[in-house]
């Protein structure tokens, strides 16, 4: 890992204790003479929820001149560390009661560690691209993967043809079809896992011993298709994984800013209600 990347983590966890100890140095100085602090925090937690929701709304406009989308992450970053510590201070850092405040703080968490993995999956996948390759254009994956079940069946129709015989071309059928027909193994490519492509490699070994030198060189070029298929397999996975977690991370956060903001009108209205009595 390089200096620069230790800096920024440092930077960013350093941000985290400084805004906990404010946090805890105003909640002892200021709480016995703000009887409303809970009100302060509730709005400025909502204030930062939808500031951070925001952030989706500049990438799909990248065209306004709203600042640099790496300034956006960061402020995204550095916020969201904040709102943790200040939904800390707002509960008094202790467990809140009754149902809907529970269920409040769950969705609150569940958001938070939500894009904490994110944050993380996002830094650790693209060295895991480029260790297979670089990356490759997302929308474009379905297109090479036909194309490479296009040339593999070629190969194995020409291994009749050429060959005389249908070794080749059943080994396809039986080992190989499924294989290139669409994604495959995709929790070992999440996980790095060789294992599937290992047990690939050794059937066509196997099979080899018994070929031709021709028939061998259809099997090779066979087998260049299937580890371009298992990168192209390995692409998919970690590409389909950081837009997965998009579709759970969006979704919560504005269910999580609509629960929030029917907690601030309940909270004020029993609030009140309280007082006219």
């Amino acid at each position: 890992m390089s200096a620069h990347l230790w800096i920024r983590r440092l930077s960013r966890t350093g941000v985290l204790l400084v805004a906990i100890l404010a946090l805890v140095w105003v909640w002892r100085h200021f709480v016995p003479s703000l009887r409303h602090l809970a009100y302060f925090t509730g709005w400025a937690l909502l204030g930062l929820m939808i500031f951070l929701t925001l952030y989706n709304a500049r990438k799909k406009l990248p065209f306004l001149p709203l600042g640099s989308s790496r300034l956006w992450l960061q402020l995204h970053v550095y916020l969201g560390y904040f709102s943790a510590a200040l939904f800390l201070a707002h509960v008094s850092w202790r467990l809140p009661q009754g149902g809907f405040e529970i269920t409040l703080a769950l969705l609150f968490v569940i958001v938070a560690g939500s894009g904490v993995v994110g944050l993380w999956w996002s830094r650790y996948v693209p060295g895991r691209l480029t260790s297979r390759g670089g990356e490759v254009l997302y929308e474009r994956i379905p297109l090479i993967r036909r194309a490479l079940q296009d040339r593999a069946e070629a190969l194995a129709l020409e291994s009749v043809t050429t060959g005389h015989t249908t070794t080749i071309a059943d080994f396809y059928s039986t080992q190989l079809a499924d294989f290139f027909r669409g994604p495959r193994n995709f929790s070992q490519h999440l996980f790095a896992g060789d294992q599937p492509l290992n047990q690939l490699r050794a059937r066509m070994e196997d099979l080899g011993r018994f070929l031709t030198p021709e028939q061998k060189q259809r099997l090779d070029e066979l087998g260049a298709l299937v580890q371009q298929k298992d990168s192209l397999d390995h692409q998919y996975a970690l590409q389909s994984s950081l837009k997965w977690w998009l579709f759970v991370h969006i979704p919560l956060t504005y269910s999580l800013l609509l629960a929030t903001g029917l907690h601030l009108i309940l909270v004020h209205g029993f609030s009140l209600g309280a007082t006219t009595r």
